[in-house]
């Protein structure tokens, strides 16, 4: 208690004096005598809702615990019925069946295998209750192990999360031990080998006001393509209630293999190409990556009275990846009839990260108006170790009947040369943060939102020779040479206002604007590390629509994004580009038709394009690397009657997305567009259920992103069968 009380009157003091040297603010004319506590009661807040973007759900994003209905800014929340329904247990799965408007898989220096996102046309990042992954782009695959419900804040939120990618968040929010004891669990099998098993236990554990959870899962597939992949998981959690404590412990143990595919099915003639199996192979046939994955989070809430609350949250996160994978690079080219340029990189990774947040949270009014401020301070330490070497592999004579030569690891030759990516680099990056968020209801009706956040971004570079390493280039023009460290400290302001009025109990339009900067931190371009932070301005307007309390939703947005400083590797030492605007409309529709049929669909128009490009003008105008223009999702599940028994259901989905190029960097390719229909039968008791699920029934041969060289491909038809209880 102590410490947490130090900390708020440092925080208090240095907030006061940064506001003094940095901001003009308006002072409040109340004194303290009026400052009046707002008492909430819980019981009328929904902390859970099994519908889609539920304007009553209270949202972790916000971190002020305001319901979704009174944000001015676009966030999404999907619960785990939705994701069950679709037989997901991925976070890939949970996104590629179009659960979330303005969100696909893949983008720059996409891997296939990790999990690597985009929303509205830019880079996201992923985080587990509130805490990032660490790297933007070698990241750990997520399962759905314990997840609660997904939360997605669209575009720039460093003003809340500290650095951050322009084009959003994806948040997993897991489930917290009960107090009351019940046990369940699932298991999956179907196509291509896939088996997933999945159980959990909560309850008391005989000590006053301590709960337990631990959920376990694995599963293992042969995979479409032959891209095998397995994963055993672990995630027990501790939550103790102490007078006005609640403390949390938990800790989230994965190990995972995936097979890498990065050139998927190469580009010919403009297109990815026709007149092959659908299994055809132009990666190594032993591309391989293997992770641990190992996070332990404390946390404790202190309840300091009805008008503060003070949250100390601490993480440690080590993810360690190592990884054979086909180079995705501009060397890789068609020749007449072969397929050139091959080459096999070898990559270890290992970051391990600190962070602890403080935010006390202070619930007020003055006068009628009441507050919501966050206030907080944040320390966030990484350290990473990537080192990397690159082998040429033999050209593959056909490409209308593949078959790569190589035959074993042992016999490639692994260098680092000019013409091959290498590196044994250490990064380390320390940010501090002081930040405060401001949600304001001036009327029951006028909400106002607001917050600053200060970060003193500090990284260091050191590039540890490896025998034949070329000289590098940072994104800002600097030459690194091995044997040398080089830092850099940048005081970036990150900065979002809002307002949202409430013209009728079922119409909310709404205003936002938010200034975001991201340190880059990666383990696949350690050189941009050193570089400027890219940023980046968000102007959105918007509609919330509730009908019914709730029964009906649609929320409607446009938005406008422009991205500068963009550290994207083109080719060898050229930054592919250092612009990007993305202008779209989006909109959502959740709906419970009657009491058996719901509805969920959402729509997204994007416009991306290259605004500027010093080292390579002739991208300017062109569409970015993995943006469709145009996304549709559609989900609906009706529950009947069948043979006098209740507890039927069926569902159907359809997925649209347009067609998208692999960027300027190797000839301006196509992947086509999609459109991919799935089915869901099932029965459900009380206390257990049996689901059908039937993906791609058309059978269509699809592609679920853009790389440089090739594109991702889609599972085709599959079945899956699941069932679950729980007690």
């Amino acid at each position: 208690m102590a410490v947490s009380a130090a900390f708020t009157t440092i925080w208090l003091a240095s907030t006061a004096q940064a506001q003094q040297n940095q901001t003009q603010v308006a002072q409040p004319t109340q004194t303290a005598s009026t400052l009046k506590p707002i008492v909430v009661d819980a019981s009328k807040i929904t902390t859970a809702s099994d519908n889609v973007n539920d304007p009553n759900q209270i949202v972790n994003a916000s971190k002020t615990g305001t319901p979704l209905g009174d944000l001015p800014m676009s966030v999404q929340e999907v619960p785990r019925a939705i994701l069950d329904e679709q037989g997901a247990t991925s976070l890939q799965e949970a996104v590629r069946n179009g659960n979330f408007s303005g969100v696909n898989y893949g983008g720059t220096d996409s891997k296939g295998f990790t999990d690597h996102f985009m929303i509205r046309g830019l880079q996201a990042q992923t985080y587990d209750d509130g805490f990032s992954d660490g790297d933007q782009v070698n990241g750990p695959t997520h399962s759905l192990l314990g997840v609660e419900r997904i939360e997605v804040l669209e575009g720039p939120g460093s003003a809340l999360l500290g650095s951050g990618p322009p084009g959003g968040s994806i948040n997993l929010i897991h489930y917290t031990p009960s107090a009351q004891f019940h046990w369940g669990g699932s298991i999956q099998a179907g196509s291509f080998g896939t088996v997933n098993a999945t159980g959990y236990v909560t309850g008391p554990t005989g000590i006053d006001g301590l709960n337990y959870r631990l959920d376990v899962g694995g599963n293992r597939s042969d995979g479409y393509r032959d891209l095998s992949s397995w994963n055993k998981e672990i995630r027990p959690d501790l939550q103790w209630t102490i007078g006005d404590h609640k403390i949390e412990f938990s800790i989230d143990a994965q190990d995972y293999m995936a097979t890498p595919d990065s050139y998927g099915l190469i580009y010919f003639n403009g297109a990815p190409i026709r007149n092959v199996p659908f299994d055809a192979k132009y990666s190594t046939p032993f591309a391989n990556a293997h992770g641990n994955y190992v996070r332990t989070t404390l946390s404790d809430e202190w309840r300091v009275s009805d008008y503060l609350t003070i949250n100390n949250r601490l993480s440690y996160l080590h993810h360690s990846l190592d990884f054979f994978s086909n180079g995705d690079s501009t060397h890789a080219k068609i020749k007449g009839n072969a397929f050139t340029g091959r080459q096999l990189r070898d990559q270890d990774d290992s970051l391990n990260s600190i962070d602890y947040q403080l935010e006390p949270v202070w619930k007020f009014s003055t006068g009628g108006i009441h507050h919501t401020l966050l206030t907080g301070f944040e320390y966030l330490h990484q350290d990473l170790n990537s080192a990397k070497t690159t082998a040429d592999l033999p050209d593959i004579d056909n490409i209308f009947a593949p078959v790569p030569p190589e035959t074993s690891i042992a016999n490639l030759n692994f260098q680092c040369a000019p013409s091959h990516s290498c590196q044994n680099d250490h990064v380390v990056a320390n940010f501090y943060s002081l930040y405060a968020t401001d949600q304001v209801d001036v009327t029951d009706r006028f909400k106002v939102r607001a917050g600053v956040r200060k970060d003193w971004f500090g990284t260091s570079l050191t590039l540890n020779p490896v025998a034949g390493e070329p000289n590098r280039t940072a994104n800002d023009g600097i030459t690194l040479v091995p044997g040398n460290t080089y830092t850099r400290n940048d005081a970036p302001t990150s900065w979002n206002a809002g307002v949202l009025y409430k013209v009728t109990p079922w119409m909310s339009p709404y205003f936002g604007v938010s200034r975001s900067y991201l340190a880059n931190f990666n383990s696949e371009n350690t050189a941009f590390s050193i570089g400027p932070p890219e940023s980046a301005l968000q102007y959105e307007l918007g509609v919330k629509w509730a009908f019914d309390d709730g029964r009906y939703v649609l929320n409607t947005a446009l938005f406008d994004v422009k991205r500068d400083h963009v550290a994207t590797p083109f080719g060898d030492d050229q930054i592919a580009f250092d612009a990007q605007r993305t202008r779209g409309a989006e909109v959502s529709f959740d709906a419970d038709l009657t009491s058996s049929w719901h509805v969920y669909a959402n729509f997204t128009a994007e416009h991306a394009r290259i605004t500027d490009s010093q080292d390579t003008p002739g991208a300017v105008g062109t569409e970015p690397q993995g943006v469709p223009a145009y996304m549709a999702n559609l989900w609906t599940t009706y529950k009947f009657s069948l043979f006098g028994r209740t507890g039927f259901h069926a569902g159907a989905g359809i997925n649209y997305l347009s067609q998208m190029t692999n960027g300027f960097a190797n000839g301006y390719d196509w992947a086509p567009a999609s459109l991919i229909e799935n089915l869901q039968f099932g029965y459900a008791e009380h206390h257990w259920g049996v689901d059908l699920n039937i993906d791609n029934v058309s059978d269509q041969r699809y592609f679920t992103a853009t790389n440089v060289v090739g594109a991702y491909v889609g599972p085709p038809l599959a079945a899956y069968v699941t069932v679950h209880a729980d007690f």
